[in-house]
């Protein structure tokens, strides 16, 4: 270990994080060129040869001219996210669309009330409850 200086190892491990970091940026901007709405065939074509040909400058004059745009659609993605994920656990639930509460639930039990109340008969109740249910 005496060949080898903690100085070398800390900039060892730097070099290797910015290296991890880069291909992070990489990745990022490859899938932000793909996922662009805004942009055609051609220039989608266009920016990918560019960042695989001249990584480094391709990747920086990238985020210099669409850096804004990206973050919008990464806002736009996870807004997306979020009402997907709200919409799924609000029928889930068994909630309406308002999220006013559970439509069958409540129904349910007031046709349990009536009948316990011997205010409809079970007959009426079966048939109320697979209208409801239906």
């Amino acid at each position: 270990m005496d060949d080898y200086p903690l100085l070398n190892l800390f900039w060892t491990m730097l070099w290797l994080f910015l290296w991890i970091l880069w291909f992070f940026l990489l990745f990022k901007v490859l899938t932000d060129i793909f996922r662009s709405h805004d942009m055609g065939g051609w220039g989608k074509a266009g920016w990918t040869i560019f960042v695989i040909l001249l990584p480094y400058l391709g990747v920086l004059v990238y985020l210099i001219a669409r850096g804004k745009e990206m973050g919008n659609r990464d806002r736009a993605l996870a807004a997306q996210a979020e009402s997907d994920f709200q919409d799924y656990v609000r029928k889930a639930a068994g909630t309406d669309t308002q999220g006013t509460g559970p439509r069958h639930v409540d129904e349910l039990s007031r046709l349990a009330d009536l009948k316990s109340s011997g205010a409809i008969s079970e007959e009426e109740f079966q048939k109320a409850k697979q209208k409801l249910l239906a």
